[in-house]
């Protein structure tokens, strides 16, 4: 039921979103649009719940409820990120809107722009860490709580990777092509 709610969620999520820009945009109702768009966060809220009843009811923890802290901590991190961007596409190419802001391609503009990422990968990590920290103390047996740990250090380690990766464009920078002038 878990692994079938989060499809349900991710799908609801782009199309919602979907909805929510073909009203602001085409339909030329920014209201009903954003509108549409606040109704996004009661998705996740939906998850939650359904996986704390799931875990109430006495499932196993397993890795369905830790995937669920997964993807709630990455819709917090980057789910209004997400809509802005699309919204910024939408806007120009729906409203005639400017152009969006291309993130920096070269040089220490860039590591900063990917340290700023790596940023809103710990806070996807914490909050999801966080998650299954609560759940681990709702369930409150160690001997099965074990799957939801595990997902916690998957959670440390995705960020851990990202936080490598995004300290690789600052130590070895990405330099502008050299501009041939004729």
């Amino acid at each position: 039921m878990i692994v079938t709610l989060i499809v349900v969620c991710e799908a609801g999520f782009w199309v919602l979103l979907a909805g929510g820009l073909a009203l602001r945009y085409p339909a030329g109702m920014p209201r009903a649009g954003a509108a549409v768009l606040l109704l996004e966060p009661l998705l996740e809220v939906v998850l939650l719940v359904a996986t704390a009843i799931d875990l109430k009811n006495g499932a196993e923890p397993d890795w369905k409820h830790g995937l669920a802290a997964l993807y709630l901590g990455y819709t917090v991190a980057y789910g209004h990120y997400t809509i802005t961007w699309i919204d910024g596409h939408a806007a120009h190419r729906f409203a005639g809107g400017p152009p969006p802001v291309k993130p920096p391609r070269y040089g220490m503009a860039r590591a900063k722009h990917e340290g700023t990422l790596w940023l809103r990968t710990v806070l996807a990590a914490a909050v999801a860490a966080g998650l299954l920290q609560i759940a681990i103390w709702y369930v409150d047996d160690a001997s099965r709580t074990g799957p939801l740990t595990d997902w916690q250090l998957t959670a440390v380690r995705a960020a851990g990777i990202h936080g490598v990766i995004a300290l690789t464009y600052a130590i070895w920078p990405k330099k502008a092509p050299a501009r041939v002038e004729r």
